[in-house]
């Protein structure tokens, strides 16, 4: 099925090279084939002493040049067109972190999956905020690394609307092989309305001191361990993953190590705190030490996580 732009031209010259090197295959094993009969030890008692053809060492020099100059040429064209980004294109902002994506549009919104609107150009800004990941949409054909300390940047269009998986094809590290997400393209119509709903949340958002006044939301927290990559780590059903499950977890007594020493501590929103910006400082027992991605919350945006871990029993 043919589902993005670049689709037309990567499968045109991987079908070009496969056909190409069954007929090179075929032509290669033929002729070994009728080598061994006609230049049979039993058929040339006496082997001839062959010094040199001219023609043959031409024609084997130029051909595999020919060809490997088709594949250039054919590969060139479609890199161009990979590497030109649409002036019309829409931006979004990507990050790839162990092991989560996030997306973040003109208007401000964020999320964890990459809506778009279908027969449009979409220019993706990369960067990683830990360890080299890398972008890959199959049914596009397009695939880019993301580099911790570099920018990079890829562009596609979704030829129609429907939902595609999108993989990390780096190993990045115990969970890359869950670092998921989904391009959803939608139509035009729909998109906006998505696009002008996403970004009026993120306008009527409270900031400042009526942040700091409002309430923590346990909904906003719910949504926030997703956007923020809480949960490629941390499931709230219980389930022990990379970390301890946020499920049950509020008011729980857990042993946790402290310069190797063992300790009891009840988990409060004060332990919360510390965990979150002192990641390596209390490990609860029976989880390795691995490192946690580099922290980007406010503590309006920490205060709405912890009020959604203690509605998790």
């Amino acid at each position: 099925m043919i589902s993005g732009n670049f689709s037309t031209s990567v499968n045109g010259i991987f079908i070009f090279i496969v056909v190409l090197s069954a007929i090179l295959l075929a032509g290669i094993t033929a002729a070994m084939i009728y080598f061994l009969f006609r230049y049979h030890h039993t058929r040339n008692k006496q082997p001839k002493d062959i010094e040199g053809n001219l023609v043959l060492e031409v024609l084997w020099t130029v051909i595999p040049t020919i060809v490997v100059m088709g594949f250039f040429a054919y590969g060139w064209k479609g890199y161009r067109e990979m590497a030109s980004v649409p002036e019309n294109a829409i931006t979004v902002e990507t990050t790839g972190r162990m092991w989560s994506w996030a997306f973040q549009y003109e208007n401000g919104a964020q999320s964890d999956t990459l809506y778009v609107p279908a027969n449009t150009p979409v220019h993706l800004k990369l960067t990683s905020s830990d360890v080299i990941h890398s972008f890959y949409i199959p049914a596009f054909k397009v695939k880019k690394d993301v580099v911790p300390g570099m920018n990079t940047e890829m562009w596609f269009s979704a030829d129609e609307p429907g939902k595609y998986q999108v993989f990390c094809a780096e190993y990045c590290g115990y969970n890359h092989a869950y670092m998921l997400t989904k391009v959803v393209a939608l139509p035009q119509a729909e998109f906006e309305a998505w696009y002008k709903r996403m970004g009026e949340g993120v306008a009527t958002q409270p900031a400042g001191e009526a942040a700091a006044e409002a309430a923590p939301s346990p909904e906003r927290g719910e949504m926030l361990v997703t956007q923020k990559g809480c949960i490629a780590c941390h499931s709230t059903d219980g389930t022990p993953r990379v970390g301890p499950s946020f499920g049950g977890l509020f008011g729980k007594t857990e042993t946790v190590l402290v310069n190797g020493e063992e300790k009891q501590v009840v988990v409060d929103e004060e332990y919360i705190r510390r965990s979150v910006w002192q990641p390596d400082a209390e490990k609860v027992k029976g989880f390795e030490a691995i490192p946690m991605p580099p922290q980007q919350v406010t503590d309006e945006e920490l205060e709405a996580i912890i009020a959604y871990i203690k509605t998790l029993k």
